[in-house]
């Protein structure tokens, strides 16, 4: 099907392109919106048009509070939304749950490799005493790396297992 072609391209693109300048370009992931409202209207209408809106706004959704507190990127907000426009709602929400299982694994894994698990620890105990709750700042980020990767197995997850 045309919708899961683009969706592999699109994946694979901003994949490559979140790897090696950190971005998920606009040139790749409007198109993809565009395309997946203009496909769900021109096959069926009214119908269409709200498979592929709700998908939209629940990609957005799922992704606008971790953004707006500085944990991920507008690229990445972007991409969930346009996945949503092509999938729909069901498939966005499970790519993010797999998206988020698999962000944890990746982090999991840099935290031991960099060995920085105590100061992790330190700044979770103090979150949950409400010692120091604070938005992300830039040092922070330095740990950080391209969410794109955990989209991208996300969605082969969500495209290959469902909502197992």
């Amino acid at each position: 099907m045309i919708i899961h072609f683009l969706l592999g391209v699109v994946l694979l693109i901003s994949l490559v392109t979140d790897l090696m300048y950190r971005k998920i370009y606009n040139t790749i992931t409007f198109p993809a919106m565009v395309f997946g409202f203009i496909y769900y209207i021109w096959t069926d209408g009214w119908n269409g048009f709200l498979f592929s809106g709700l998908g939209f706004l629940v990609g957005i959704g799922l992704l606008f509070i971790p953004f707006v507190l500085g944990g991920i990127g507008a690229g990445d907000v972007k991409l969930l939304a346009a996945i949503g426009a092509l999938m729909g709602t069901s498939f966005v929400f499970y790519t993010f749950l797999y998206t988020c299982i698999a962000g944890g694994i990746i982090a999991i894994i840099l935290i031991i490799k960099k060995k920085q698990g105590k100061g992790l620890y330190h700044r979770m105990m103090n979150a949950v005493t409400l010692k120091s709750v604070k938005i992300i700042n830039d040092e922070d980020l330095h740990h950080a790396f391209p969410y794109g990767v955990a989209i991208f197995i996300g969605t082969f997850c969500a495209f290959y297992l469902g909502g197992v």
